[in-house]
């Protein structure tokens, strides 16, 4: 793709351009134009990190390219006392770059543990709240290659079966929000790359070195696999064949919840025919959450520790009435009924 072919549709600002005019540069611009294919506008997230200022720069060609007019905003947690200064340092460097960004604050009391994940949560709190209020559908994540392998690994420490192994895809959806994750195929290296000659900075968040948390124990076990041998595009194909199998998995899902259950509308109550748990375990186990979540309503899925507890007083008939994920679950000779607690 030639400099002339990239401002088509809207003339490129001379202060990409002459980024772009980099090989290198130019060739993960490629690479992620042809993997993005986004026709509406989008928030992205930004942290401060390589990744996440590669992506600004990447999707801000890309929407320049598109005529598109994205939003990016960045979250301090306020976890450490140099957040607020790092977020408006990251706020500066991409002004020079003519990219305006605008700073969420996680206000209020902070945790004391599980602090990652909590942080996490809040983080997507405050971006979904923002892509409702600008109705704005797509959101925009900078995680990456090596981010894949590490959730892969911390999944299957946590004995997470299949669809919990790959559940970091390039697209899924919460909440009617598309979470678009288009560095997928991308290694770290490449964005820390671009980070640096582009922007000639990025945060190196303390917690990115701190053992204490999982998943930088599994990051630092990663390295050791590579000094094995460990290629990371073969182990993502891996993933990506397990993928497919899960994709496979999820016709039967579908299947047994369309046919072996019956929505009572009038009595607003679910009724799960004796064949519903007629089918291997995944498939029942899995179809079982998903219909819990759809009448419960509640945000997140319930933990399958429960669900197996369910499923056990069940298969041994010995479950008369159980509460559960906002649902009230109850079983009449051999019928399972999922009512809306409350």
């Amino acid at each position: 793709m030639s400099l002339k072919n990239l401002s088509v549709r809207k003339k490129i600002p001379n202060i990409y351009k002459s980024r772009l005019l980099n090989q290198r540069v130019n060739k993960i611009f490629k690479k992620f134009e042809k993997s993005f294919k986004i026709d509406t506008n989008f928030i992205v997230a930004v942290s401060g990190g390589a990744d996440s200022l590669a992506l600004a720069f990447l999707t801000k060609v890309y929407a320049l390219k598109k005529n598109l007019s994205p939003r990016y905003f960045i979250v301090d947690h306020k976890l450490r006392k140099e957040s607020t200064y790092e977020a408006q340092k990251v706020k500066r460097v991409l002004k020079s770059l003519k990219i305006d960004t605008q700073v969420l604050t996680w206000k209020g009391k902070k945790p004391i543990s599980n602090i990652q994940s909590l942080a996490r949560s809040k983080r997507y709190e405050l971006l979904f709240s923002k892509c409702k209020k600008l109705q704005i559908s797509n959101l925009v994540l900078g995680h990456h290659l090596d981010d894949l392998i590490e959730n892969f690994f911390l999944r299957m420490a946590r004995g997470s079966g299949l669809k919990g192994l790959v559940s970091l895809g390039t697209n899924t959806q919460i909440e009617n929000i598309n979470l678009i994750r288009p560095l997928m195929k991308f290694e770290k290296k490449d964005l820390i790359f671009l980070s640096k000659f582009i922007f000639n900075f990025h945060v190196d968040d303390p917690s990115n070195h701190d053992t204490k948390f999982n998943r930088i124990k599994v990051r630092n076990l990663i390295k050791d696999f590579e000094d094995f041998g460990l290629d990371k595009k073969k182990f993502q194909l891996t993933i990506e064949n397990l993928k497919e199998s899960d994709q496979s998995l999820k016709f039967y899902i579908e299947k047994n919840k369309r046919e072996n259950s019956i929505l009572n509308y009038r009595k607003d109550e679910l009724i799960l025919k004796e064949n519903f748990f007629e089918n291997s375990h995944e498939v029942i186990f899995r179809s079982f959450s998903d219909l819990i979540h759809l009448i419960g309503k509640k945000p997140n899925f319930v933990r399958g520790k429960k669900i197996e507890n369910i499923l056990k007083k069940i298969k041994e008939h010995r479950l008369r009435k159980e509460t559960l994920g906002g649902c009230v679950i109850k079983m009449v000779n051999h019928t399972v009924i999922l009512t809306k607690e409350g």
